[in-house]
């Protein structure tokens, strides 16, 4: 079992950061091969609608998105961890969903498998956010489960927080660092 942690916050080690660790951790105390990577450290330029994936299902931009494809498709699980910003995700995941046309492509023009091949996959979306507000997250939600659909990834559930700005203030919850673990556990038992 493979779990890929997708770390979509531009700040290192802050709340979703600490969320997303406690996930990955959950997972390989359940035997999971866990891997995360971090956006913010990649180059992916924004698509460019350019239409280049249409015949091949394959982006014409060569940038660090070819090996995100490679791991999204290797991965059993995938955890996308992101904060809101503006009530959506953060630009890097967003930048990464958009890039995910190539894969979309794939599905829907080209009739195969997204991902490579038809294995089920199951998706957690983590986020926080700083204020407490009705319906903080669901323009997040739908982007992550438009996603996790045209990707074939199964929507597991979600670990949301809000109420959660500066960094660090996740650590003051009296659950949230154990309830990310327990997700973890559960994400791979299932």
């Amino acid at each position: 079992m493979r779990v890929l942690g997708i770390a979509g916050s531009p700040r290192r080690g802050g709340n979703t950061d600490l969320l997303l660790n406690e996930v990955m951790k959950g997972a390989a105390s359940r035997g999971a091969e866990v891997k995360t990577i971090i956006l913010s450290h990649l180059k992916i330029a924004p698509c460019q609608h350019c239409d280049g994936c249409l015949e091949t299902g394959r982006c014409k931009v060569e940038d660090d998105m070819q090996m995100v494809h490679s791991e999204l498709m290797k991965a059993d699980r995938i955890v996308l961890a992101s904060p809101v910003h503006f009530m959506g995700v953060t630009a890097q995941a967003k930048a990464m969903i958009d890039r995910c046309q190539a894969l979309w492509v794939r599905k829907y023009v080209l009739k195969q498998p997204p991902l490579g091949d038809k294995r089920e996959r199951k998706g957690l979306f983590i986020s926080v956010g700083g204020r407490k507000v009705a319906n903080l997250f669901q323009p997040a939600l739908a982007t992550v489960k438009a996603l996790f659909k045209v990707l074939d990834i199964a929507y597991a559930g979600e670990l949301l927080f809000p109420g959660i700005d500066e960094k660090g203030a996740i650590t003051k919850h009296p659950d949230a660092l154990k309830q990310a673990f327990l997700a973890g556990q559960k994400l791979v038992e299932d």
